[in-house]
């Protein structure tokens, strides 16, 4: 078996425990409150139970969540109306992403508890990350260091208009 190993991910992971614990409350539940533009959290689409948000930290461009607003950290204590939007934005931001990136495939996925290296673990949402043949290339895996093509605020300048 081979071990890809990602200390660049433990910076951020602690970041978020420090600064949730110094706060009180949730970076997601932070940003839904928070009195600053959606632009300026990079908020793609709110929806009646969930948000679309770009990914800070991203894997790749075009790294987007989808957040509920209820604070809950596991997917069977949510009410079903949630959850059945929570896929339905999914399903959108697949359609987006495959539209404005021409993805060769998709990552869809969450992580639920820390363990299973949920990065927010008190606040469950769903990460969409388009892929490419080849993306995870030799300066990832050797160089330890991602190769993000375009800054945030042109990913999403590229995707905002797509959820209107």
């Amino acid at each position: 078996m081979d071990i890809l190993w990602s200390p660049w991910r433990y910076a951020y992971i602690k970041s978020n425990e420090t600064d949730a614990a110094a706060n009180g409350g949730c970076i997601f539940c932070d940003i839904l409150n928070n009195s600053a533009s959606d632009e300026e959290n990079f908020i793609l689409h709110r929806a009646e139970f969930n948000f679309v948000i770009l990914n800070i930290y991203p894997y790749i461009s075009g790294h987007l969540m989808v957040v509920p607003d209820a604070h809950l950290a596991d997917l069977d204590c949510a009410a079903k109306e949630s959850t059945d939007e929570l896929m339905d934005l999914t399903k959108r931001c697949q359609t987006v992403l495959r539209e404005v990136y021409q993805p060769h495939g998709f990552n869809i996925g969450m992580n639920l508890g820390k363990a299973a290296g949920a990065g927010v673990a008190e606040h469950y949402h769903q990460h969409i990350l388009p892929r490419w043949i080849g993306d995870a290339n030799f300066m990832t895996v050797i160089g330890e260091t991602r190769t993000i093509p375009e800054d945030l605020r042109t990913t999403y300048e590229k995707l905002k208009n797509k959820f209107s």
